[in-house]
């Protein structure tokens, strides 16, 4: 599947009748068309920079600041500090991808494009307010690491049904925004790294330095996070096999991947690799096993903080 478009001329029949002609569909992905000059061969660095900064300073950092912030500033029936950021971060985030996929070599389809947008941006929101509410309770001693109806504070609830409003709320939070959230964000990138090929004869070389290796980095330490906290591993292992598939077509039809492309492929590689090693030191704690039951056992990095750190 190519860019998709669409071409209207305006010919005439021998009555010298004006015929409007519509052609619509995807360009050929074996063509050797040429990518604007623009976009052939250059990093964007400055996308891929602003991102690492915003997912590190309002994703990551958000519960870092709801937490150590002092509760003078935001009382517990006001919004924290960490809602402002993530309200930042729900603007942010879907600009930057707009702004990737419209500097992607080919383009994809735009109705795609908006519907994983406004999904994304739905689905954040809804995170947003379950979220909030759940890290306002820490302050009062809830324990991430335990489930909702096993908390000591959630055990002395009158009425006891008042704990089922509470689930549905981390439903909200933990299941249905993070699906929500995340669905869209990760089918946004691979619909950006399907259009990072080039036919190898065309594929410029571009040589890498510390600072491209570093961002690397930076990004999947994030993307780890991401994959843990969000408990979002199933989506973000479907999107890394697609990614995968996606490289053994292009292959077999001479094209390879664009410094972008590969900046995605190795991002989400070093991912994969510490998912593994967070969950092999993790493997046998009888205390986080109990939260995370079933066959993909991937604890969150903040019930493990308020178990063994706080």
């Amino acid at each position: 599947m190519g860019t998709r478009r669409r071409e209207v001329q305006t010919v005439f029949n021998d009555s010298s009748q004006p015929v409007i002609m519509v052609e619509s569909g995807y360009e050929n992905p074996n063509s050797e068309q040429k990518y604007n000059k623009n976009k052939k061969g250059s990093f964007h660095w400055d996308i891929w920079l602003f991102l690492a900064l915003d997912n590190w300073i309002f994703d990551f950092g958000r519960p870092i600041v709801a937490l150590f912030v002092p509760l003078e500033w935001s009382p517990l029936n006001k919004p924290s500090v960490g809602d402002y950021f993530h309200m930042a971060y729900n603007v942010i985030t879907p600009f930057c991808l707009l702004k990737l996929l419209d500097r992607c070599p080919r383009k994809p389809s735009p109705t795609l494009v908006y519907l994983s947008i406004i999904i994304f941006v739905m689905g954040a929101s809804i995170h947003l307010v379950g979220d909030s509410i759940d890290h306002r309770l820490i302050h009062v001693g809830y324990q991430l690491h335990l489930s909702v109806r096993d908390n000591p504070i959630m055990q002395l609830l009158e009425p006891p049904e008042l704990v089922d409003s509470f689930e549905l709320l981390y439903s909200y939070d933990e299941e249905i925004g993070h699906l929500m959230w995340y669905i869209p964000f990760f089918f946004s990138l691979v619909l950006y790294f399907y259009g990072c090929f080039q036919h190898n004869h065309l594929n410029e070389t571009y040589k890498t330095g510390l600072a491209w290796w570093s961002l690397m980095s930076v990004s999947a330490v994030y993307y780890w996070y991401l994959v843990t906290e969000g408990q979002i591993f199933v989506v973000y292992f479907i999107t890394f096999i697609a990614m995968i598939v996606t490289i053994l077509i292009r292959k077999s039809q001479k094209m390879s991947l664009d410094v972008n492309g590969r900046f995605l492929m190795y991002t989400f590689s070093v991912t994969l690799v510490l998912t593994i090693v967070w969950v092999s030191v993790l493997w046998n704690d009888e205390t986080l096993r109990i939260k995370y039951p079933g066959l993909i056992y991937v604890p969150e990095p903040w019930a493990y903080y308020t178990l063994y750190l706080k």
